[in-house]
């Protein structure tokens, strides 16, 4: 009986090491957007289309590439890190699995705590009702992330409103002047929208808005 117990036992360990993999897999997308810089920069492309006028330009396959790529380069040292110290101890066999998990959520609550502001983190404390600790690094993933999540939504609201003062000015300077000459009846963003292109195109407003993302972020 003790042997019929035992082969049970061990033959569990691989079903809930699968189901345990399955279950990180499944999280790796909500992992990517919700704890890298992800989210605030798919949100401040999506401002910037929007307020240029230009509907489905780029496509959203396009932007969701650009956020994906430009999120790989701000997160290089994080993801060099988590290859150094989980990663390849693992691989290794000099640590197990669930040293490899902590380790990672380490070097991501570093990542997140440097772009996370410190009233937002103390507030999310306050609702978690836990104490507070001399070490930000102490405070666990659970009040970590959705603090990250906050900051990252307020960041990237506030770029994309500072991004359309420009373009707005542009539709009021030409909505203004078509009623000056009477052309009440034409569009002015039909008018207004070649202008806001010449603008962005002219700054080089890609490059410009690129490395304004990338060192956002700290």
């Amino acid at each position: 009986m003790g042997d019929l117990l035992t082969g049970l036992n061990g033959g569990n360990v691989p079903t809930l090491d699968l189901i345990f993999m399955l279950t990180m897999v499944a999280m790796v997308p909500s992992i990517v957007v919700m704890m890298t810089s992800f989210t605030r920069t798919i949100i401040i492309l999506s401002f910037t289309r929007n307020a240029m006028g230009v509907q489905n330009t780029p496509p959203n396959m396009v932007i969701a590439g650009m956020a994906l790529f430009l999120t790989l380069f701000i997160m290089t040292p994080t993801i060099a890190d988590i290859n150094e110290t989980a990663y390849q101890p693992y691989r290794a066999g000099r640590i197990n699995q669930e040293e490899c998990i902590r380790r990672m959520g380490v070097s991501a609550k570093r990542f997140m705590l440097k772009n996370t502001e410190k009233e937002t983190l103390e507030h999310f404390v306050d609702m978690a009702q836990i104490s507070e600790q001399d070490d930000v690094m102490d405070y666990p993933l659970t009040v970590v992330t959705p603090a990250f999540m906050t900051s990252e939504l307020k960041r990237g609201f506030t770029a994309g409103f500072l991004i359309y003062l420009p373009f707005l000015l542009i539709d009021i300077v030409v909505s203004t002047t078509l009623m000056a000459m009477g052309m009440v009846m034409l569009p002015p963003t039909m008018v207004s929208m070649p202008f806001k292109l010449l603008v962005f195109i002219t700054v080089n407003g890609w490059e410009l808005l690129f490395s304004t993302i990338i060192n956002s972020f700290r």
